[in-house]
């Protein structure tokens, strides 16, 4: 089985997901279910209903949790050094506007544009991977074709 890259705060935020699902959300519901079968007929129950969707997808998810991080392997970034790689804090500049941009490369789990956390098989992350300081990088996005250059390489 593949192994899913993931640093320790994705890892941590995926099994604080999965204990909240299992000793909260799963209890809650499977008490909405026995609730909505004291009202009586279920075929016409949409409490019913509506408890079993819901316990279905939480069913679904804690499945999910368990196989992906059943398959984690924690990357600790503070380990590693050199030209960029998964874990790495890269600041890039665009050739372009000259804005500055700093990315995280990450699980996919864990991804969030809004939070800088570049996932590693987005079309910028891949081409970065290899990469050094100073280097230039030309990457295709849906949003069409874009030149960065290499500013900085941390791991934090």
């Amino acid at each position: 089985m593949e192994k899913i890259p993931m640093t320790r705060a994705g890892n941590d935020a995926l099994n604080a997901e999965l204990k909240h699902l299992k000793s909260v959300e799963r209890p809650a519901i499977i008490r909405a279910i026995a609730e909505a079968r004291e009202h009586g007929d279920l075929s016409e129950n949409a409490e019913y209903h509506s408890a079993r969707e819901k316990h279905s997808f939480i069913e679904g998810r804690v499945k999910e949790l368990e196989g992906t991080l059943g398959r984690a392997e924690v990357i600790d970034p503070k380990k590693l050094s050199g030209s960029i790689k998964f874990g790495a804090t890269v600041t890039l500049v665009d050739e372009d506007t000259e804005e500055e941009k700093t990315w995280q490369i990450v699980g996919e789990h864990e991804a969030s544009v809004e939070k800088g956390l570049l996932n590693i098989k987005s079309p910028i992350a891949r081409a970065l991977i290899g990469k050094e300081e100073g280097d230039s990088v030309e990457v295709r996005t849906p949003g069409g074709d874009r030149a960065y250059e290499v500013i900085k390489i941390a791991y934090t």
